[in-house]
């Protein structure tokens, strides 16, 4: 009898908590939404599948060893813990509240103290869970999104923005919803609503350039402890750019302005194809070098498809090699999806100045296009100002959508490409900025 009660109180359904329950289904929703819905499946379903395995109760997948031990351990492993941090426990306390203090501990704990910590928490027969020993090779090494945005250059064609240079600056313009939304993130904090730091604010901020990987990037630099939300909400409003941006477009332009007719864009060279990857990187690099590992992987993989001379490599960075990374990417974020950092207020402040962000990203890639308009010769159809967030493809076919909605026989997709390619560009340097100042 006493076996089998120490085997319910170890199982899952006993030590299930309330938060973990509802961790559970927002997995069970995000696997939904990337299944049933077509909501960016290849992110989605491995952070679902990532958040349920995460929130399994006793099963640890995303604690380290030492993490682990604290939270499951014997009051004996508890005692040796302490010793190992340099600090004691009260002997009249819970063993609740020793966990408590024992992850204070941890938090202000020395390099040398924590070593010590995780050897004891190794002897007695913890290890580092599955999810995550992914988030350490993963994210906290970097590596994930670099490869990510190196298969990304792979697989984009800068022609469209070399035969249209003039749509490098609706891309600019679109970066502005991060910024914008930087400062709304330190005015609800100033306000009293939300407690964001500058760090976090900045790490916000980028999901209003609609690229996932540079806002995975740039959070786990500056604010690791909200890569689980802003991770989310940036796939999820990627998913969402055919229902968000339509409305906006639609009420910034007239029916005039949406139909009107860009001309055929110029054939562009290999060699300007070649020079292009090149140019940008040795400019950025030499202005802000904190871009060039995004921005550097980005036009080693473009370079790769352009030169013609490496298919084998550029088919790996453009196939196996971005999917397999992606896999352990999603599985990584999904393993920040634990209920006692998701389930929080902040996590709402997240979603909706996501959602201001790529309203406000919209809006000012309409809007400068409008503007060029009253100083250009050549009309823009303001239409493909919406494509200079960084959602690529998804934001030039929803511009060449709408479009056609107005004219059917007026193709923007190419045109809107430019934009699109800029708006990746963009962000790789908004996100050196960010790092720079906040690094």
């Amino acid at each position: 009898m006493d076996k089998l009660l120490t085997l319910w109180q170890g199982s899952g359904l006993y030590n299930l908590e309330l938060g973990q329950a509802v961790m559970v289904m927002v997995g069970l929703l995000l696997l939904y939404l990337a299944i049933y819905k077509k909501f960016e499946p290849l992110l989605l379903v491995p952070i679902g599948f990532g958040g349920i395995l995460a929130n399994i109760p006793e099963a640890g997948l995303a604690l380290s060893a030492l993490e682990q031990a604290v939270d499951v351990g014997r009051p004996a492993v508890l005692e040796q813990l302490a010793s190992a941090l340099g600090g004691s426990l009260e002997t009249q306390a819970s063993i609740e509240s020793w966990r408590t203090s024992l992850q204070q501990m941890m938090a202000n704990g020395a390099a040398e103290q924590l070593a010590t910590a995780k050897a004891v928490a190794n002897g007695a027969g913890y290890g580092d869970g599955l999810l995550y020993m992914f988030y350490t090779v993963a994210i906290t090494s970097g590596i994930a999104p670099l490869i990510i945005f190196m298969g990304v250059g792979a697989m984009t064609d800068f022609g469209p923005l070399l035969a249209n240079p003039r749509t490098l600056f609706l891309g600019a313009a679109a970066q502005f919803g991060i910024f914008a939304t930087l400062f709304g993130a330190v005015l609800l904090s100033s306000m009293g609503w939300m407690d964001f730091s500058l760090n976090q604010a900045a790490a916000i901020g980028i999901i209003g350039g609609a690229d996932g990987p540079t806002s995975i990037y740039v959070s786990s630099m500056l604010a690791p402890e909200l890569l689980g939300a802003i991770a989310v909400a940036a796939y999820a409003y990627m998913a969402l750019v055919p229902l968000i941006q339509p409305p906006i477009m639609r009420l910034l332009t007239s029916q005039k302005e949406r139909e009107i007719t860009m001309t055929q864009l110029r054939p562009v060279s290999k060699l300007e194809k070649i020079v292009f990857p090149l140019l940008l990187l040795i400019l950025v690099a030499l202005f802000l070098p904190d871009a060039s590992p995004l921005l550097g992987m980005f036009c080693f993989g473009n370079l790769m498809r352009e030169c013609g001379v490496v298919e084998r490599l550029s088919d790996t960075a453009q196939n196996s090699l971005i999917n397999i990374v992606t896999i352990m990417l999603g599985l990584a974020v999904g393993s920040k999806l634990m209920a006692d950092s998701f389930l929080a207020v902040e996590t709402l402040g997240i979603m909706a100045l996501g959602i201001v962000a790529f309203g406000i990203g919209t809006t000012a890639g309409v809007l400068m296009a409008k503007l060029m308009n009253l100083v250009s010769k050549m009309p823009i159809n303001p239409l493909i100002g919406a494509a200079g967030v960084s959602a690529v493809p998804m934001a030039a076919r929803v511009a060449n959508k709408v479009g056609l909605e107005s004219n059917p026989h007026n193709f923007l997709l190419m045109h809107a490409m430019g934009p699109n390619v800029a708006g990746v560009i963009g962000s790789a340097v908004a996100a050196g900025v960010m790092i720079k100042y906040l690094g």
